[in-house]
């Protein structure tokens, strides 16, 4: 009996270093590390040992004879993995089984050649406590004799983990377990509600310490740039995750969901987790972390379809297959392909079993008739309109209809919101230097540029790409590089002592 890893596969790849046959790929030293969707187990390798189960900390690993209903493609979407040919499908086909050259034991990070014993002990700032900061603080904690601050402007510390991650996803969520354990550690130090660059200076932080990590992702959205953008009823759809995730930020009556029929425009995985859950069963989400607020404005709403507006085909569409798969097994959920544009079918029905357009095989397809009432049916469901861009917002003062582009023509649809989930983007940080272009910190290796002593990890270092396993390898660069320099001589020596930044963190503490 075999292993499947699963849809909630965050790809940090520590169940690959406890694999004793080589059997998990593709590993960290491998060259589509980094590009898959999730990590696959080779059945012909695996010996049943359950090392991985134990290991995973989001529980996406299980025995392949006792998958649910809904996850018992990931038998065959593993298996599928090893068995295509060289060239077939998104990636070379792996070496697998035994310990082969490509093995590696990623649980434990060299750094280089940097050893602890190179360098004195270190006194450390981490701001953000989300998978980034954390990661770091991790590698920090358990190989060096660091001492760890870490610094968060809310009041609660988990960052992405605690207000990104969809409720309905509780698995997800059980990462931050792992990090919590980093939260009392004896050489840590935690202040929570304290804003760098609002409570403290940059410069006061870094007064304090060797060095200065900043871990505080890509806080803000990207806009539209379309008429009518500001209505009332078009909001973000970072708004409603941090919404129905009780950021403590976001007020509770921030989100109204009185319109029958929304538009979300995207189609990655924030756009299939919003789209999820507005149109779930409220009672399904009612044992889940749900925010209560949240919780009862679902009870009440009125929203009957949701409509995912994407610019692509469906073979380039944002989203990952296992978030898309999952949409599939929804009860009391239709799911639609708006068939607008003769391309869509065409890409969908000649997608092969690699292809992501494949996924949508055997769902509905028709030309949507927008001035139907989108609760007619009676059924909540879905809609995937590809080839399509938003043009204007329309409405007296809030949302009334969105204007899309429909092949060469336009085409109005009725809706009373409107979300954008075109993904997120840095904001600069106070003392930092600033890419606006890319909206990240410039750095070389996580060195931010021209600040010794001070730098990045997560997404305002490289942007907001890749989900949470894959702050993991951030990290680890973003501390070689910091040990380096240390072994260098090149951090500057902190004027103020520990107990001195302390003292200042509690007096000025927000709120």
């Amino acid at each position: 009996m075999a292993f499947a890893i699963t849809q909630t596969c965050c790809n940090d790849a520590t169940c690959v270093s406890v694999c004793p046959v080589n059997c998990i790929h593709p590993t960290p030293e491998e060259r589509a590390f980094g590009s898959t969707e999730m990590l696959y187990i080779d059945p012909k390798s695996c010996i049943d040992c359950g090392a991985c189960t134990d290991a995973c900390p989001v529980d996406a690993i299980f025995p392949v004879d006792s998958l649910a209903a809904g996850q018992r493609e990931y038998a065959a979407i593993n298996a599928a993995y090893f068995e295509r040919a060289e060239g077939e499908g998104p990636e070379e086909a792996p070496e697998a089984g035994g310990l082969g050259p490509n093995f590696h034991a990623w649980g434990e990070p060299t750094f280089g050649r940097v050893l602890p014993s190179d360098f004195g002990p270190l006194r450390v700032a981490i701001v953000g406590t989300g998978p980034a900061g954390m990661y770091a603080a991790e590698d920090l904690l358990l190989h060096t004799r660091a001492d760890v601050t870490l610094i968060d402007r809310l009041p609660v510390a988990g960052g992405l983990v605690r207000h990104g991650v969809a409720p309905d996803h509780p698995a997800t969520k059980k990462v931050g377990d792992t990090f919590a354990r980093f939260l009392s550690h004896p050489r840590v130090r935690l202040h929570l509600g304290v804003d760098v660059g609002g409570n403290v200076t940059a410069e006061e932080l870094a007064a304090h310490h060797d060095a200065v990590i900043y871990a505080v992702g890509a806080a803000s959205d990207r806009r539209l740039g379309i008429p009518g953008e500001d209505r009332t009823g078009s909001v973000s759809a970072t708004t409603v995750v941090a919404w129905y995730n009780a950021h403590p930020e976001v007020a509770p009556d921030a989100v109204d969901l009185s319109a029958e029929r929304v538009v979300v425009v995207g189609n990655g995985n924030v756009a299939l987790d919003v789209a999820r859950i507005l149109v779930s069963d409220p009672e399904t989400l009612a044992g889940t972390g749900i925010a209560p607020h949240a919780l009862a404005e679902l009870r009440r709403s009125k929203v009957r379809e949701v409509v995912l507006l994407g610019r692509g085909d469906p073979e380039r569409a944002a989203y990952t297959r296992s978030e898309l798969l999952a949409l599939k097994h929804l009860p009391g959920v239709d799911l639609l392909i708006d068939d607008h544009d003769p391309r869509i079918g065409s890409v969908i029905d000649a997608a092969g079993p690699w292809d992501k357009a494949a996924v949508l095989q055997g769902v509905a397809r028709e030309a949507v008739d927008w001035a139907v009432s989108p609760g007619a049916a009676g059924r909540r469901r879905i809609v995937f309109r590809f080839l399509s861009l938003p043009l204007e917002v329309r409405g007296q003062d809030a949302v009334r209809a969105v204007r899309a582009t429909a092949g060469t023509a336009e085409v109005e649809i009725p809706a009373g919101m409107l979300l954008r989930a075109i993904g997120y983007r840095g904001v600069p940080v106070a003392g930092l230097p600033f890419d606006e272009a890319t909206g990240t910190v410039p750095h070389e290796h996580g060195r931010v540029a021209g600040r010794a002593g001070t730098y990045v990890v997560g997404w305002i270092k490289r942007g907001p790409s890749g989900g949470i396993g894959a702050n993991r390898a951030c990290a680890a660069e973003t501390v070689g590089t910091l040990l380096a320099d240390a072994v260098a001589g090149a951090l500057p020596a902190p004027a103020g002592n520990p107990k001195a930044f302390h003292r200042l963190a509690r007096r000025r503490r927000r709120g």
